[in-house]
């Protein structure tokens, strides 16, 4: 493992998703999972949200849409609370959900809106 990498990718995974998502997700991990908390902190969050090209609001927004089509709830969560963290408002967000009900699929859409609006009540947004 790339100990600086890591590091750097626990400090950005800590400022988008929270430290307590990411301290209970790393708490958690036991033997067997340890290594993909690992591979995800260093090359997720070390590597790709820390290159350049993008800012982390566009980053946000390419994973509501790309969650979206994959229709993973709990991802999905866990990156609007991320993507509020990074700056987009929910009228952005409501927009991200609509655009990908058109191209992914109206059903995976409504669910995305569902979680959000959970997400919005624990935030008190």
């Amino acid at each position: 493992m790339n100990q600086e990498l890591f590091d750097k990718g626990l400090k950005t995974r800590k400022e988008v998703l929270g430290d307590e998502y990411v301290n209970k997700s790393l708490q958690s991990a036991d033997e067997f999972n340890m290594v993909m908390q690992e591979h995800v902190t260093q090359y997720c969050w070390g590597d790709v949200w820390n290159r350049p090209g993008l800012d982390r609001k566009t980053r946000s927004f390419l994973n509501l849409a790309m969650l979206t089509a994959l229709n993973r709830p709990h991802e999905i969560k866990i990156h609007v609370r991320g993507a509020i963290n990074n700056g987009l408002s929910k009228d952005e967000i409501a927009e991200v959900f609509l655009q990908s009900a058109i191209y992914c699929g109206v059903p995976a859409a409504i669910d995305s809106f569902r979680i959000a609006k959970e997400v919005f009540v624990e935030m008190g947004i």
